[in-house]
């Protein structure tokens, strides 16, 4: 049996997931709803493989992928978010994960990826690999560090710097100072600019 950590801050979608996978060699050996949660499990736990959520109360999104990796190298992640794979896949691979599927994707799919992904391949879909592979000149969002890119996304969905370093753990000067350097990078003078810059380049769903 291949042992599964789900994380998920939604219990409906973690009750979801365990029907889908129910019956199948695939085993939900422990589940998290937040990342936090999610580390401490995979510190005390041997999992072969970590579903996560890209988007959860506390540590999540690439810093989550990161530090799962540090703490037991071998276990593979799929990522599985609301977010598009234009938005995240080519971060989350880079970080250690070795698989992006979003959640709007059917059941078989969520199976087949699991069981690719079980066995050492990697999963991410045709339309992603052809965009990763055709390497366009890269946006100016794409010089951003993984931590600013975290700190924008928040930013654009409207979160304020006190509730933004809540979330990432860090203080208010430092989420300031990261929201200073998104713009200068960015070329933008206000957090209006930065949300109309995430919607033309589909940074937000």
């Amino acid at each position: 049996m291949t042992r599964i950590l789900i994380a998920d801050d939604h219990k409906i979608v973690r009750d979801g997931l365990k029907r889908i996978l129910a019956g199948s060699e695939l085993e939900v050996a422990a589940e998290a709803a937040s990342g936090d949660e999610a580390l401490a499990l995979v510190k005390a736990q041997d999992f072969d493989l970590a579903m996560v959520d890209m988007s959860m109360p506390g540590l999540s999104g690439i810093a989550l992928i990161k530090r799962l990796k540090a703490e037991k190298p071998k276990m593979k992640v799929l990522v599985l978010s609301m977010h598009g794979e234009h938005q995240y896949a080519a971060r989350a691979l880079k970080a250690g994960a070795s698989g992006y599927l979003t959640k709007d994707s059917a059941a078989d799919q969520l199976l087949v990826a699991l069981r690719k992904i079980a066995a050492g391949g990697v999963h991410i879909s045709d339309a992603a690999a052809s965009a990763l592979v055709a390497s366009p000149a890269p946006a100016s969002h794409q010089s951003l560090s993984d931590r600013e890119f975290e700190v924008m996304r928040l930013l654009v969905e409207g979160l304020g710097p006190s509730e933004i370093g809540e979330r990432l753990h860090l203080s208010v000067k430092t989420v300031s100072t990261h929201k200073t350097r998104i713009l200068e990078k960015l070329e933008l003078h206000s957090t209006a600019e930065l949300v109309r810059y995430a919607l033309e380049n589909k940074l937000v769903d």
